[in-house]
């Protein structure tokens, strides 16, 4: 793992210099990997809002999963960080903590009140070693069903009807006769890895995806029963898939439910805002279920952190900056653009249509839901899982047997 060795060098600098994480006198970096257009329309809600009380944002964006933790800490090691970051990996927090440069948020976000309506699974994921570090942005599933209504009625499925994958992957062979593919994936690493912890939750439950995602990781669960069945769902899926999969960006795989060419796309609900921004509407052209008999759903809470600058201005924007985010109107015209759900339980729901409803409705129940590990496990483990899920779906010669013993040595590697 890539420790950050060199941030007491980069300590000393902030303590010596005012670089204050700016770009000029009144810019603020805000540093994020969001660059698709619901996340940039999502963006702009906070921008102009963040505007009004005299900030300035100061863009820098990173292709999503790209190494973006890596540029991050090059960026503080290199004496110009930005003051605002996206990013959950609770090392990260702790890093920042053990060299003075983290910025607690509990005291702030007792004093407005949020703290209290944070839902059970919000304020888990925000919070590393007992203190809030991360100002939440987004509730999302992991794993949810987005589909085209209108190719669901062409080819005479019914999506809400199906109680398990089985009713699914039955009902594909006529999916497949009409000429749509019935299961548009996306070909980049991260996609495949959250596809795969998405069927871990949902097929075998919290204590299978908690043992194998869980912050220690328990090294028996890799070899059971249980990983092996969704080992095999996994391999059901990629084989409903199309030859274009390899390689395509998750908004192009949307994009294929979109206009039509696919029945669905099992993903992360922030599809949900490429659909709105193609002007579909929900429930005409498109709707949305939870993956069909799903014991546990994964949650992300995608969130910002702040870096202490001993800048008093900079200091004062990230305290506009962390109060507007959590803010019950903010946050709640935030998450319809990006298409996520609100990560407060007080917003007004009067907006919120019926997909952010059921993502609700499914959180109340607090042992049907599970963290992503990118919010609570050592990055070096879950960075493999990736690797070997990638490496699993794409090579249809590899096993269950390959995978499970690619896992045991990486455990006896990493712990």
């Amino acid at each position: 793992m890539m420790k950050w060795k060199a941030l007491g060098l980069a300590a000393a600098l902030l303590a010596g210099t005012v670089l204050g994480g700016t770009a000029s006198a009144d810019e603020v970096v805000v540093y994020h990997t969001w660059s698709k257009p619901s996340e940039i329309a999502a963006l702009g809600v906070l921008r102009d809002a963040w505007g009004k009380d005299g900030h300035q944002w100061k863009d820098l964006s990173i292709a999503h999963d790209s190494g973006a933790n890596v540029s991050l800490m090059n960026m503080i090691t290199g004496g110009n960080p930005p003051a605002i970051f996206m990013n959950s990996d609770p090392g990260i927090y702790r890093d920042l903590t053990k060299q003075g440069l983290g910025v607690p948020l509990t005291k702030l976000f007792d004093s407005i009140g949020a703290t209290k309506n944070f839902p059970p699974a919000v304020l888990k994921n925000i919070t590393v070693d007992g203190e809030i570090m991360k100002a939440p942005a987004t509730v999302h599933i992991d794993g949810m069903i987005y589909y085209n209504k209108h190719v669901a009625e062409a080819t005479g499925v019914d999506p809400k009807s199906w109680k398990s994958l089985d009713d699914l992957f039955a009902d594909f062979d006529k999916v497949k006769a009409k000429g749509y593919i019935p299961i548009a994936q996306g070909g980049d690493q991260f996609q495949k890895a959250y596809l795969l912890q998405a069927v871990i939750a949902s097929e075998e439950g919290p204590d299978i995806y908690n043992r194998f995602y869980g912050e220690k990781p328990d090294k028996s669960v890799i070899d059971t029963p249980e990983m092996r069945t969704a080992l095999k769902r996994f391999r059901q899926i990629q084989q409903h898939t199309d030859p274009g999969s390899p390689n395509r960006q998750w908004n192009d795989t949307t994009n294929l439910v979109i206009t039509g060419k696919a029945l669905l796309q099992i993903h992360g609900d922030w599809m949900k805002g490429e659909f709105l921004a193609a002007n579909q509407k929900l429930g005409t052209d498109f709707d949305c279920i939870n993956i069909p008999g799903t014991k546990a759903v994964v949650v992300t809470v995608d969130a910002w952190g702040f870096l202490n600058t001993n800048n008093a201005d900079t200091a004062k924007a990230q305290e506009d900056f962390a109060k507007l985010d959590v803010d019950p109107k903010i946050n709640a015209a935030f998450v319809l653009k990006k298409g996520a759900s609100p990560v407060r339980t007080d917003v007004d729901t009067s907006n919120l249509d019926a997909c952010n409803k059921l993502v609700l409705e499914t959180l109340k129940d607090p042992n049907k839901q599970v963290s992503n590990p990118f919010n609570t496990a050592d990055a070096d483990w879950y960075r493999t899982i990736w690797e070997q899920a990638d490496k699993y779906w794409s090579d249809p010669n590899r096993t269950e047997d390959d995978f499970v013993k690619a896992m045991q040595d990486a455990y006896d590697q990493i712990f």
